[in-house]
């Protein structure tokens, strides 16, 4: 996929959705397998999750949202939210310190300071500890090839906006390069954005705060060929 730029239009979303997760808790809040059914083509919630609380002022969800598409109902729904419970729940057992939520047809996967893959003060390469987590991450995707991935860099408020929007572009480059390149993922999968300082999710006035500000999104999709694969198991049009 295309690599996403920044700065693209503001859109105010219609709904944030934040799901609090303890153990396996992204398939057991959502039962998405059976929400996929009457869901529809709402959407929106999972551009939320991975974009933060902040994006009716800066917000670039348009193009993103277009990469993520709408929710599919009826009962091709129901079989892909199947495949997205199997998949989370994997992932949630194998890598325990990601934080997985359930949303919509997709999976968001957070990992911030105090969740699995940490960038140095100042630093984008991935470090050793961080290839552990990332590279579990990438032998799940391999198992389900019918669903693509956005990767989403953000930082705290700590420094010049340029400078946190560069940061949190190579901080997110640098996560997509170690699933295509190190682990050979197709790069057609992937697509890459960043916001810097501009979506926070927790408040940059605390060093807590500023800690889970310096994350990246993983939103796992399904693709063209799973919707289209469901749609034809259940007999939808």
């Amino acid at each position: 996929m295309k690599t996403i730029i920044k700065n693209i239009a503001s859109i105010v979303l219609s709904f944030i959705l934040v799901i609090n997760l303890s153990s396996c808790e992204a398939t057991k809040n959502a039962s998405s397998s059976q929400k996929g059914a009457v869901i529809g083509a709402a959407g929106g919630a999972i551009l939320g999750a991975i974009i933060g609380n902040n994006t009716g002022k800066k917000g670039s969800g348009g193009e993103l949202g277009a990469v993520i598409g709408g929710v599919v109902g009826g009962t091709a729904g129901v079989l892909i939210g199947k495949k997205m419970d199997k998949q989370a729940q994997q992932i949630e057992e194998e890598i325990p310190g990601a934080v997985v939520e359930r949303i919509d047809d997709g999976i968001v996967v957070t990992f911030d300071e105090n969740s699995g893959v940490y960038f140095d003060t100042n630093k984008y390469n991935i470090n050793t500890d961080s290839e552990v987590m990332l590279t579990k991450l990438a032998n799940i995707l391999k198992e389900y090839p019918d669903t693509n991935v956005l990767v989403v860099g953000h930082t705290d408020s700590s420094g010049a906006n340029d400078y946190n929007m560069s940061l949190s572009k190579n901080r997110a480059t640098a996560v997509t390069n170690f699933f295509t390149q190190v682990n050979q993922l197709s790069a057609n999968r992937f697509t890459t954005s960043w916001f810097g300082e501009d979506q926070p999710v927790a408040d940059n006035a605390t060093a807590e705060g500023r800690a889970k500000n310096r994350r990246v999104n993983l939103a796992i999709i399904p693709n063209a060929k799973m919707k289209e694969d469901a749609k034809i198991e259940s007999g939808q049009n």
